[in-house]
């Protein structure tokens, strides 16, 4: 008899070798752990994602409702509306001082798809990119499905989680493509100032070969005054790439709305990848995201004084947890915390060999969901996200103290 096709077939042997490099996102692995645990009617605290707990504006979704009422319903060009990239040139003017035409402008489905676009039209195999770490967990492999060379410069506690021009300079080679940097960053909270930026600029100046991407979806949540972009110095202008997008300043997270102001070469060649993945973003959600860069900035105020309150009581909070260590992070939403006192401790059933084992031990015993540093290239570390209710995060610590009390 005739084998059947397929019979006797092991179907995960034919996962490509690029999908089996990637590292599993911790953030979304500890998610689908969370849910796991809540359908079995467990009260898990979730300190995990990056995701705000406030809904979007209503004259953003009035936005989103009057483009289905007006049939924004068709394919809109690959870049974006002329409105929205209108409208991104005119914040960038107005918030940044930063000058861009419309055909710099690129709309994306999320801030992390434009980072895709570029570094999939710059990278080639081999080319170095410059990652300070800790790094947002998906640049690293961003980069490596480029087939590029995570360059990664390191940086503790101690300093902030900041990396200095020097750094900089002993990481850059003659393939160096890109440094990819967030300021405020995730996961640390930590943000540069004026004068750090023009120390960086002033290295990238004497390198023309290094594209400089600025990752600055973390701008409206910045608690020390004005955000400072590194686009602010005229010398790297033509090797700036910034990233942006609605979804953390306006809540709007599940709109997948992302944009880059970018050289026009590149950005040309981020419209033409972008045509053959996935054409244009949404266009009910770019015309809510006109509306909502269009609009005042209320909102933003509003849920950035809620967060810096927020944060200042996790201050409190976790000064009281014996083994953590923390800086002051001035924006985002997490705290990073240190939690190499635990390694070597057990509570007699299970040992802390790392921070993936801290993680589950907490989620598992005090039912509380957080995410491994090693995700983010520091596993000394855990990241810790506020962007909950405070009654949530009172009980999230105590219940915190609680376990880790179990541990000798």
């Amino acid at each position: 008899m005739q084998q059947e096709v397929g019979e006797n077939i092991n179907y995960l042997e034919l996962i490509s070798d690029r999908l089996n490099s990637f590292t599993e996102s911790q953030t979304i692995a500890m998610t689908v752990k969370t849910r796991e645990l809540k359908a079995q009617g467990i009260n898990v605290i979730n300190l995990s994602l990056g995701e705000l707990d406030f809904n979007t504006p209503d004259h953003v979704k009035a936005a989103g409702k009057k483009a289905i009422d007006d049939n924004y319903s068709h394919y809109p060009p690959v870049a974006g509306y002329d409105d929205l990239r209108k409208a991104i040139v005119q914040k960038f003017k107005r918030e940044n001082n930063l000058d861009f035409s419309v055909e710099q402008i690129v709309v994306s489905t999320g801030a992390k798809h434009s980072i895709m676009n570029v570094i999939l039209c710059l990278v080639n195999a081999n080319d170095e990119v410059i990652l300070p770490v800790p790094y947002w967990l998906s640049y690293i492999e961003m980069v490596k499905f480029a087939g590029g060379k995570p360059v990664l410069i390191p940086s503790t506690i101690d300093t902030d989680f900041k990396i200095t021009p020097q750094q900089i300079e002993n990481a850059i080679t003659s393939r160096t493509k890109i440094f990819l940097f967030s300021s405020p960053s995730n996961p640390s909270g930590s943000l540069y100032n004026s004068e750090e930026l023009q120390a960086f600029a002033r290295v990238f100046a004497r390198h023309k070969h290094v594209m400089i991407m600025s990752d600055e979806i973390y701008e409206h949540i910045n608690f020390i005054g004005k955000h400072q972009s590194i686009g602010q110095f005229k010398e790297i202008r033509n090797q700036l790439i910034i990233v942006n997008g609605v979804s953390k300043g306006y809540a709007m997270t599940g709109w997948r709305i992302g944009y880059i102001a970018a050289p026009q070469w590149l950005a040309k060649a981020c419209t033409k990848l972008q045509s053959q993945f996935t054409s244009a973003a949404s266009s009910i959600s770019q015309m809510a995201a006109t509306g909502a860069l269009n609009g005042d900035n209320s909102f933003t105020n509003e849920i950035r004084e809620i967060l810096h309150k927020r944060r200042d009581l996790m201050i409190d909070l976790l000064k009281d947890v014996t083994g953590f260590r923390t800086n002051i992070p001035q924006g985002a939403f997490y705290f990073f915390a240190d939690i190499k006192y635990y390694f070597g401790k057990s509570d007699g059933k299970t040992i802390i060999n790392n921070d993936k084992d801290f993680c589950l031990f907490l989620l598992n015993d005090a039912h509380v969901a957080i995410v491994g540093g090693s995700s983010f290239g520091s596993p000394d570390y855990i990241r810790i996200s506020y962007a909950t209710p405070d009654y949530n995060l009172i009980e999230a610590v105590k219940r915190i103290k609680a376990s880790l009390k179990k541990l000798v």
